[in-house]
C-alpha cells in the first residue's frame, strides 16, 4: 500500500441495502437513436507530439497512420486531431493561415487522405480540428486588412478599431488576452505612423475575426464542406464560445479573461453571465452554431463538439440543442475533483441539463489545455484553466495522482453518452513538471514574462518503445520538439503492452466491456443500495461502477467482476482507497 493509504487495512463488509433504496429512479434512459456521436470514445491528437513518421522530430498524419492498429485494439470509434492547417505555428497551429491545406510540417493533403481512408478501414473516424474564432496574422485576409487601410472592406473582415486617447494612443477597451497581457495591438499604418489596433483574444498572432461580416461566415461555409467533402467525420469547434463580441466592445467591470467561468459566477443568471463579460458566450453565437449544424446536415453521419467553456452547466446544454452542436465537452466535469459528494453533484445535474435538450453529456478529464488529470489528483494547487506546473512549483504526489487519475478514468468511461480520452492518458502519462525554459514554446509563457508556465507540460511527445531512442519511439531517431521526462521510459506503451494490471490493459478492458454492454447508450441510475459512507456507486445497463473514496477498505458486492483498478482485488477481495471496480449484477 502506498505511504498515502492506512497502516493498517481496515476491513469494511457492507451488504447491499435493498430496504427502500434499490428502485431509486432511472437518471438518464437512452432513447433508440443509432447516431454514432451519442456514445462514442474519441481519441484526442495532439498531432505534433503523437508520432513522428519523417524522423524530424515533429508528429505528422504519416506518423499518425502508421499507429492506427494501435488505436484501433484500444477499442476507440472516432480520432480528433488538434489543428494540422498551414500555420506559422506560433500557437501550435492554432493560429491558422490556410484552412484548407496541410501544413508541411504534418505533411499533405494527399496524407490527409491516405489517413481517412486507413482509419476507415479500421472503423476509426477522424475529426478535424476548426478554429473559426481567430486566423493567423499571416492569412492573407489579414495581410489585405493591414493594406488596405481604416474602414476598408478587407480591415471588416477583422477587429480593427480607433484607441482612445489624444492620439488614439490608448487600446479601445481594457479586455485582456488569455495568454497575458492586453488584448489589442497598436498597427502602423503604410504611411508609418501609428494607427489603428486590433483584437486579439489569444496572442497578438491571432487576431480575431468579425463574425458580424457576412463575408466571414461565407468563408467558413466553404471550409466546413472543404474537409466534409475529403471525408471528415466532423468537427471539434475551438473557442466556440467567443466568436461575437458584444457591440460597442464595452470595458469590463473586472478584467479577466479566464476561458471558463469563476466561481463566484455559479449562482448568477445566464443573461447575467452573457453581460458580465462581453467576449464570451454571447447570444448571437447561437446564430453561428445553427449555420454550423446546417451545413453537417449536408451530409450523412457528421457531428460537431463544441468548445464551449460556459458554466454553470445549464448554460453549457444551451449550446447542443437539438439545431445547434451535436456535442459539447463537459467542462464541468473535467474541473470536478476526485471527491465522492462533486462527482455525485455534477453526473446528475450533467445528465439532466443535457439529457432536457435531447443530447448525450460528453465526459472528459484531460487535453492539450489543461494539467493531465493523473497529475491534477496528485496535487493541492491546481493553478487556472490555461496555467502549468513548473520546475519552480511544488511538485505533485505522482502515486497518488496515478492511483486516483485510474480510478477516475474507470468511474468516468462507465458513465452513459460520449467520452473523450486525450493522448497517453491511457498509458498513465504525468504531465512533464520540471520542463526547462530553454523548451518553454506556449505564448503564455513568454506573455507573462514565464509568471506562467503555460500548457507546454500536456503536450510532451509520448512514448511508443521504451528505450529504443532518447524519444522511447516516439521518431525513428530519437529527435523530439520537446523533451519528454526521464518518467515516460516506464510508461512506454511496449513496457505495458500485455502486462496485467497496467494502465493501458486497464483502458483495453474498460473500453471493450464498455462496447460490448452498449454502456454508452446505457440506462444510468445512482445505487445507494450498493454504497456506505466511503463509496460512489451507479448502475449502467446492468453494471455496477462502485468507487472508492476512502479512507477504509470495503469488500465488493457479489458479482461478475468485469474490469477494475485494482490488480489484487480478485485475491484480496478488499477494494482500496482510490480505485474502482466494474460488476456485472
Amino acid at each position: 500500500m502506498s505511504s498515502s493509504q492506512p497502516d493498517e487495512r481496515i476491513r469494511r463488509v457492507f451488504a447491499p441495502n435493498l430496504g427502500g433504496m434499490s428502485n431509486s429512479p432511472i437518471l438518464y434512459q437512452t432513447k433508440e437513436n443509432p447516431e454514432w456521436w451519442r456514445s462514442s470514445v474519441i481519441y484526442q491528437i495532439y498531432p505534433r507530439s503523437f508520432a513522428d513518421g519523417n524522423g524530424d522530430g515533429m508528429g505528422d498524419l504519416k506518423g499518425i497512420e502508421k499507429r492506427l492498429p494501435a488505436l484501433a485494439e484500444l477499442g476507440i470509434d472516432a480520432i480528433w486531431c488538434s489543428p494540422f492547417f498551414k500555420s506559422p505555428q506560433k500557437d501550435a497551429g492554432y493560429d491558422v493561415s490556410d484552412y484548407k491545406d496541410i501544413d508541411p510540417l504534418f505533411g499533405t493533403l494527399a496524407d490527409f487522405d491516405d489517413l481517412v481512408k486507413e482509419a476507415d478501414r479500421l472503423g476509426i473516424k477522424i475529426i478535424v480540428d476548426l478554429v473559426p474564432n481567430h486566423s493567423s496574422d499571416q492569412h492573407e485576409f489579414f495581410k489585405a486588412a493591414l493594406a488596405a487601410g481604416p474602414g476598408s472592406p478587407e480591415r471588416e473582415m477583422y477587429m480593427f478599431r480607433d484607441g482612445k486617447g489624444e492620439n488614439g494612443e490608448l487600446p479601445p477597451n481594457n479586455w485582456e488576452s488569455v495568454f497575458g497581457g492586453i488584448a489589442w495591438t497598436r498597427i502602423t499604418e503604410a504611411d508609418g505612423k501609428p494607427g489603428q489596433w486590433y483584437l486579439h483574444i489569444f496572442d497578438s498572432s491571432q487576431p480575431d475575426l468579425n463574425w458580424d461580416n457576412p463575408k466571414v461566415r461565407d468563408m467558413f461555409d466553404g471550409v466546413l464542406r472543404f474537409w466534409l467533402d475529403r471525408g471528415a467525420a466532423g468537427f471539434r469547434i475551438d473557442v466556440a464560445h467567443g466568436m461575437i463580441k458584444r457591440a460597442g466592445l464595452p470595458d469590463v467591470a473586472v478584467a479577466d479573461s479566464h476561458m471558463g467561468g469563476a466561481k463566484s459566477e455559479a449562482q448568477m443568471t445566464i443573461r447575467e453571465l452573457e453581460e458580465k463579460n462581453p467576449f464570451w458566450g454571447q447570444p448571437e453565437v447561437h446564430e453561428i452554431n445553427r449555420r454550423f449544424r446546417k451545413v453537417l446536415n449536408e451530409y450523412e453521419g457528421r457531428a460537431m463538439c463544441g468548445e464551449a467553456w460556459v458554466m454553470p452547466l445549464e448554460r453549457m446544454a444551451t449550446w447542443v440543442r437539438p439545431d445547434e452542436y451535436h456535442q459539447t465537452f463537459n467542462f464541468g466535469y473535467l474541473e470536478t475533483p476526485w471527491n465522492k459528494e462533486k462527482l455525485h453533484k455534477v453526473v446528475t445535474e450533467s445528465l439532466k441539463v443535457f439529457g432536457d435538450v435531447g443530447a448525450p453529456s460528453t465526459w472528459v478529464l484531460s487535453n492539450h489545455d489543461v494539467i493531465r488529470h493523473v497529475t491534477r489528483m496528485g496535487y493541492d494547487q491546481i493553478p487556472k484553466q490555461g496555467d502549468g506546473i513548473g520546475p519552480n512549483s511544488p511538485q505533485p504526489d505522482e502515486a497518488l495522482g496515478q492511483r486516483r487519475g485510474r480510478a477516475a478514468s474507470a468511474f468516468m468511461l462507465g458513465l452513459p453518452g460520449g467520452a473523450y480520452i486525450y493522448q497517453g492518458e491511457e498509458l498513465g502519462l504525468p504531465e512533464h513538471t520540471t520542463l526547462g525554459e530553454a523548451y518553454r514554446e506556449d505564448p503564455t509563457f513568454f506573455r507573462t514574462k514565464g509568471e506562467r508556465v503555460g500548457r507546454d507540460g500536456c503536450r510532451v511527445p509520448i512514448p511508443w518503445e521504451a528505450g529504443v531512442n532518447e524519444s522511447n519511439g516516439f521518431s525513428s531517431t530519437g529527435a523530439s520538439w520537446l523533451p519528454q521526462p526521464d518518467s515516460y521510459k516506464k510508461y512506454a506503451r511496449s513496457n505495458q503492452e500485455g502486462v496485467a494490471g497496467s494502465t493501458l490493459e486497464l483502458y483495453k478492458r474498460l473500453l471493450k466491456v464498455r462496447r460490448e454492454l452498449s454502456m454508452g447508450a446505457g440506462n444510468f441510475r445512482w445505487a445507494p443500495e450498493y454504497q456506505d459512507g466511503n463509496t460512489l456507486a451507479y448502475i449502467n445497463n446492468g453494471v455496477l461502477v462502485l468507487s472508492n473514496f476512502g479512507p477504509d477498505a470495503v469488500v465488493v458486492p457479489a458479482g461478475e467482476m468485469l474490469a477494475t483498478t485494482q490488480h489484487d482485488l480478485l485475491i484480496e477481495g478488499e477494494l482500496e482507497i482510490d480505485q474502482t471496480v466494474w460488476i456485472k449484477l
